[in-house]
């Protein structure tokens, strides 16, 4: 037994002798195969060659091939081609080294004889517009005049390509996601349009060019120039200018005219125009620039595919390399596109804004900013005119006004309330005292006075105050909260903060109270207070929310469970929130927001006149209007309206919210 155990253990052993050498030689040989093939004169040039070719040295790259092509023709054929596909990160393997002949001038003179002619095999590797590609090929080097020389020809760039045929680059365009309201209504889609152009041969020039023109409202003189660049008698298509699908009358009377050619055209379209235009944003070349286009461009955009292939004769021989288009998502948001257009029809005229709120959730059911401008222009094609006529106007059209913000006025005076009550500062029935129309808490303030509107024969309570919008109140109630609580209880509404939402919203802020005179009059709205519409959105949503402040969001949200999103729990006590509701309902009823009181519904408010003057004596300064409401349907509307000074302030803007609640669903 023990010698059979020997005997196996010795035939163990001398296994492993043998195959161990076995397995060097193997590795020595394939490493010598590799050391050669990579490292032989003939490797090295093919090598270098596409070393240059990275680093697109292509005047170079000439001096090492032998070929009939000019170094003009070589240049341009492989840089056309390799930039063409946008080839980069260019590497090569070199598999094996090939002799295919020995070349020997006529004399037969050992001397003069050349060196073999050999075959390289390689493996070629590189990123390209349609994706990574990599193939096997081979080139056939050979030494002429004592320098070695890749015998060159169009195979060279891809195996089964000749000198005769082409590469080309078809790009295929994905599709950009379509932008939904609520309710499934199309703000933004991917469509097309007319593009209107002539063929000049079949044009009867005198008579033509200018009824084009007419129609077109485009110079005369441009369609003639781009005439004269191609020729009279040219029956190329020349493209003119693109109009929308809705032109139909327009397109008719074109067609009437010989010549005219009107095609379709892909095009991003927005269908609810200038009434959401601002909020939505534009495109180009696939890529949004402005407004919720920008802000959502990686899930809309999607990923354009290419296809990479080979041209002969105006056919596709093979194709080289094709990445699929993935397209864009669908995004639905919380918006309710006719709301947006109703509320847009009445401020149209004027310079303002309106955020909307489901006062509930946070759905933000619009967002409306005036003037504003028709996207479907610019995706058509503006005139440089009309571009510069957007561009200066003062009303400023493509300004979103309601991620800035503005001086509130009086619509701060229930949070100034709110902050004071819940300091304990003061109750809600506390008389601060009647004062007249003009005050001033004592002769150190020289000529500076706390000026109110109207006087009121009730106490000086927060209920009154807020009824009749007292400047004395607030600014007596501000300095009795003191700076650090009206600091502290400003941030707690959202001031000096951050608002998470898609767009980049100005942060509200107060500045700084370093005095009395500027603590009173933070008080009502004035001195250094600047407020964001989509934070005061949230910050009145407390109001009407048992104390709770909504965070506006623009994003659906299908699933019930998370319908609802909370900003702040609890910035103010349930009883309050009610409170304060009470009396913005009272301001509706028989105060300053009475002209929006409508029968059989109940409506909360608050206004405000925010004046915008370099000092208390400026007399010429600009005021701005404002109407913070909601309703007892979870509707919640920030207006403001600038310029509003001859225009009987507040009370205008109070007017078109009226119009609003009318001309809307009221009830949703």
């Amino acid at each position: 037994m023990k010698n059979k155990k020997r005997k196996k253990k010795n035939r163990r052993k001398t296994n492993r002798l043998v195959v161990l050498p076995l397995i060097i030689l193997i590795v020595g040989f394939l490493f010598g195969a590799y050391m050669y093939s990579n490292y032989t004169e003939e490797a090295k040039i093919v090598k270098n060659y596409y070393g240059l070719l990275s680093e697109k040295r292509y005047e170079e790259m000439y001096d090492l091939v032998e070929t009939e092509l000019s170094k003009e023709e070589f240049v341009d054929r492989v840089k056309n081609i390799y930039e063409g596909i946008e080839a980069e990160d260019i590497s090569i393997r070199i598999v094996s080294n090939v002799i295919v002949s020995k070349n020997e001038d006529e004399t037969n003179n050992e001397e003069e004889i050349n060196s073999d002619e050999v075959d390289i095999n390689y493996k070629l590797f590189m990123n390209s517009i349609a994706g990574s590609i990599s193939f096997n090929n081979s080139a056939k080097v050979t030494k002429r005049d004592g320098k070695y020389k890749i015998m060159w020809n169009s195979s060279m760039i891809y195996p089964n390509l000749k000198d005769d045929e082409k590469v080309r680059v078809r790009m295929i365009q994905s599709k950009r996601g379509t932008i939904y309201d609520r309710n499934g209504k199309a703000l933004a889609k991917d469509s097309s349009i007319y593009e209107v152009g002539i063929v000049p041969s079949k044009l009867n020039e005198n008579t033509d060019i200018e009824k084009i023109a007419e129609f077109l409202n485009i110079p005369s003189k441009s369609i003639q120039d781009k005439i004269k660049s191609v020729g009279n008698e040219n029956e190329q298509f020349i493209a003119l200018k693109s109009i929308s699908k809705e032109e139909q009358e327009l397109k008719n009377n074109l067609l009437r005219i010989k010549g005219i050619i009107v095609d379709d055209r892909p095009a991003r379209v927005y269908p609810y125009k200038e009434s959401a235009s601002i909020m939505i944003g534009y495109v180009q070349d696939n890529q949004g620039v402005s407004g919720l286009e920008e802000s959502l461009n990686d899930t809309l955009k999607g990923k354009d595919g290419a296809e990479i292939y080979i041209d002969t004769n105006g056919k596709i021989k093979e194709i080289i390399r094709k990445k699929e288009e993935i397209d864009g998502n669908d995004v639905k948001l919380t918006i309710d596109a006719e709301k947006q257009k109703s509320i847009y029809e009445e401020l149209k005229e004027d310079k303002g804004l309106v955020v909307s709120i489901n006062y509930n959730t946070g759905e933000i059911l619009s967002l409306v900013s005036t003037p504003s401008y028709d996207a479907n222009k610019l995706i058509m094609g503006i005139s440089e005119k009309e571009w510069n006529e957007i561009q200066n106007n003062d009303a400023n059209p493509m300004f979103n006004r309601y991620l800035s913000t503005y001086v509130p006025g009086s619509t701060i005076k229930p949070i100034i309330g709110a902050v004071g009550v819940s300091n304990n500062v003061f109750t809600i029935e506390e008389d601060f005292g009647t004062s007249g129309k003009k005050w001033q808490p004592d002769s150190s303030w020289k000529d500076f006075y706390i000026t109110t509107l109207e006087q009121y024969s009730e106490p000086a309570n927060l209920e009154n105050a807020l009824i009749y919008s007292d400047n004395i109140y607030f600014a007596k109630a501000a300095l009795k909260i003191g700076k650090n609580n009206i600091e502290k209880g400003l941030n707690n509404f959202g001031f000096n903060s951050k608002i998470d939402f898609i767009q980049n919203v100005e942060d509200s802020t107060y500045g700084k109270l370093d005095n009395d005179k500027t603590i009173a009059t933070t008080g009502f709205g004035q001195a250094n207070v600047m407020v964001n519409p989509i934070l005061m959105a949230s910050i009145y949503s407390c109001f009407a929310n048992r104390g709770n402040m909504v965070k506006p969001y623009i994003l659906y949200e299908s699933d019930d469970e998370n319908k609802t999103k909370l900003f702040k729990e609890n910035v103010i006590t349930e009883e309050l929130a009610n409170k304060i509701k009470e009396y913005l309902i009272e301001v509706v009823e028989k105060g300053s927001g009475k002209r929006c009181k409508i029968d059989g519904k109940t409506i909360a408010g608050k206004t405000g006149t925010a004046e915008i003057k370099t000092s208390q004596s400026d007399k010429n300064g600009k005021e701005n209007g404002w109407f913070d409401t909601f309703d007892e349907y979870g509707n919640l509307y920030i207006c403001m309206i600038e310029d509003v000074k001859d225009r009987e302030g507040s009370k205008y803007i109070v007017e078109k919210m009226r119009k609003i609640y009318e001309s809307s669903n009221i009830n949703k």
